[in-house]
């Protein structure tokens, strides 16, 4: 049965093009331009754009299951043209090839930002409603919310089609590493003085692509899931890195309103210096959001269960040691490893 990953290359993708190779499923990974996560696997690559509908059609060609997990990441508040294109159009143009090629089911990547904010104390589910095209929605969450809305639509049309919508993935095989991935880095070397009074629901990547995959398996058509992992505030995240690392905790909380004040100087200086800025406006306003978000759905009806956050971290930073991003361990030294 020939199933096809679309962003392979990913985070997501990198693991769960590993998960099915490791179940004996026949792997084809769609790339745009990046294979290095994908290094030395036994299955094919093929190159394609999610912009470019004959290519995908050719991908698609005699494809039982398609994953749906490429997409462009902002976290920031400027809108950018590719946001639309590849999160929007690309989707479309996914939706379509699935459609022209007789694809038996779509898995569809969407995400926790594409829901509209709650209250602190209110569960975020799912049946909580989309953002729409307001301007105070960003244009990250908007473009994964029209591209969620093309696939139901599509659904209502014949499409047999599932939604997932993890929260923020943490994981091993990390290899651009995401921008969670860099905060971890710049904790293991004691490179992040400041830290903003915030927090997010963090998931294992591998609990999310076990979803995955039974979700392909189990999932009624047009089923949606929410897959949430464990609330912890970044400097709970620092503390507990500190334990598994060894590192000392040399980071201060800087209060929200005064994060919020200093960010716009903080994304110019990154601009000003090359730099890819891990705090923006938006990643700020982020942590202020989607506090308590149900997995409960996906526990009843896909066995889903996330491991603790503790050993997600731990199983991180032994993926980042292995592969170069940090140096080893001293032996003797303090920390899990």
């Amino acid at each position: 049965m020939k199933r096809v990953v679309t962003g392979a290359s990913g985070h997501v993708g990198a693991n769960l093009v590993r998960a099915l190779l490791h179940q004996g499923r026949s792997v084809h990974a769609l790339v745009h331009v990046d294979t290095a996560a994908l290094a030395g696997l036994d299955m094919e690559t093929l190159h394609g754009d999610v912009c470019d509908l004959s290519s995908l059609r050719c991908a698609f060609q005699g494809a039982e299951v398609v994953y749906h997990l490429a997409g462009h990441i902002s976290i920031s508040r400027d809108s950018s043209p590719k946001l639309h294109q590849v999160n929007v159009e690309g989707t479309r143009n996914v939706v379509r090839a699935c459609l022209d090629c007789g694809v038996r089911r779509l898995i569809h990547f969407s995400s926790i930002h594409a829901l509209t904010a709650t209250p602190s104390q209110v569960p975020v589910n799912e049946s909580t409603p989309l953002v729409d095209d307001g301007t105070e929605h960003l244009s990250y969450d908007q473009s994964k919310a029209t591209g969620e809305r093309i696939v139901a639509e599509a659904v209502r049309h014949g499409l047999d089609a599932v939604v997932l919508a993890p929260t923020a993935v943490v994981g091993p095989h990390d290899y651009r590493p995401s921008y969670f991935g860099q905060v971890l880095l710049s904790l293991a070397r004691n490179r992040m003085p400041l830290l903003v009074s915030g927090g997010f629901d963090w998931v294992d990547v591998r609990d999310v692509v076990e979803a995955t995959i039974r979700a392909e398996e189990t999932a009624p058509s047009g089923s949606k899931y929410l897959l949430s992992g464990h609330w912890l505030s970044l400097m709970e995240v620092a503390r507990l890195a500190a334990n598994v690392t060894g590192s000392s905790v040399s980071c201060t909380a800087v209060p929200l309103p005064l994060a919020r004040a200093c960010a716009p100087l903080a994304e110019a200086f990154c601009r000003l210096t090359d730099r890819t800025p891990l705090f923006t406006r938006y990643s700020i306003e982020a942590l202020c959001q989607h506090r308590l978000v149900s997995h409960q759905k996906a526990t009843s009806e896909i066995a889903y269960q996330p491991r603790s956050f503790e050993e997600t971290l731990t199983d991180t930073y032994r993926w980042f040691r292995q592969n170069g991003y940090l140096p080893p361990r001293a032996p003797g030294g303090a920390g899990h490893l």
